[in-house]
Parts: C-alpha cells; structure tokens; sequence
C-alpha cells in the first residue's frame, strides 16, 4: 500500500521541506527531509490505512497546496512542473505531519497506532528520525520542528488527528 500512496508522501514532504527548510548545507537538507519524510509516511497512512482508501485518493487526487500556501505566505508564479508536483500534496497530511514533528508525544502515539494496524503495520525503528531525533536532526530541522512556526498548518487538523489517535478506534476510513 505504500507503494500506493508514494506520489502523495513525495509531494507533502517536498512541500515541507520547502515550507520549513534546513538552515545548513546538504547534509543538514537530507536529515530535514528524512524527518519530513518519516512524519508524512506515518500521516498518510493514518489518513489513507488501508489498500482501498489509497486507491480512491489515488484516483480522486488529494486536493493541493492552494490554502497550505496562502497560511504559509507562499506567493510566487508557478511553472508548469513547479504546479504539476504541488496537485499531489495532502493537506490533511502535511498538518498532520506538522503535528507530529511539532508534538513528540503525538508522533509516538501514531507510531504506536500504526504498530497495531493489521492494514498498515509501523515499527519505531523505522522512524527513529522523527521520534528520537539527535542532535544533528534537531539543528537540522530546526524550522521543520518549531511549534510556533508549524502552529498555523498543525492546528488545520489537529483535532482530527487527535480523534483518529484516540484509544480503541480502529484505523479504517
């Protein structure tokens, strides 16, 4: 399934990692988008847990990033490929992730809803970058991490995510 939802997790992580840059050279860019990554993975398949539902988003299109850009301030002219990626990014993603990089917490509760999924199995090891972040990941992401910054994205869908998270609720849409 996740193969499934890949042009969504690409697009919500580039988006991100441009919202919310690294501030160092390449490598600090890498450890930046790999905490994105880790966080969008997990938001979208808690958004999207189970083969058919990454199949409608697949088909339906998850929506874009025209408000994700007017609450960021992003105001430039687009090009042709610079819009093409920008159809592919989830808003409730990208708050979602937000959330989870901004909320420690919050990320090892959804890790830990994921472990228990039968559709979409997680494992904390696979996102150590976004839950046990060193040093290095923190200088990295500074911006990516910072409460105050994410809160006008973050706060979007948090309390969706907040439900979604609750204890017993299974992960089905």
């Amino acid at each position: 399934m996740l193969a499934d939802l890949s042009p969504l997790i690409a697009a919500t992580t580039q988006w991100l990692t441009r919202a919310y840059p690294a501030g160092g050279g390449a490598l600090d860019g890498a450890l930046c988008e790999a905490q994105a990554r880790q966080a969008v993975t997990v938001a979208a398949r808690l958004r999207y847990p189970t083969p058919t539902d990454a199949a409608l988003v697949g088909i339906a299109g998850p929506g874009g990033t025209a408000r994700l850009d007017w609450i960021t301030g992003f105001d430039a002219h687009l090009t042709a490929d610079e819009y093409a990626w920008r159809t592919w990014v989830d808003e409730v993603v990208a708050s979602w992730a937000a959330c989870l990089l901004a909320d420690p917490a919050l990320a090892h509760a959804a890790v830990a809803a994921l472990a228990g999924s039968s559709h979409t199995p997680g494992s904390a090891a696979a996102f150590r970058r976004l839950l046990t972040p060193d040093e290095l990941d923190r200088r990295a992401a500074a911006l990516l991490r910072h409460p105050d910054l994410l809160a006008p994205v973050a706060t979007l869908h948090h309390a969706d995510l907040v439900h979604t998270l609750r204890p017993g609720r299974a992960l089905t849409a």
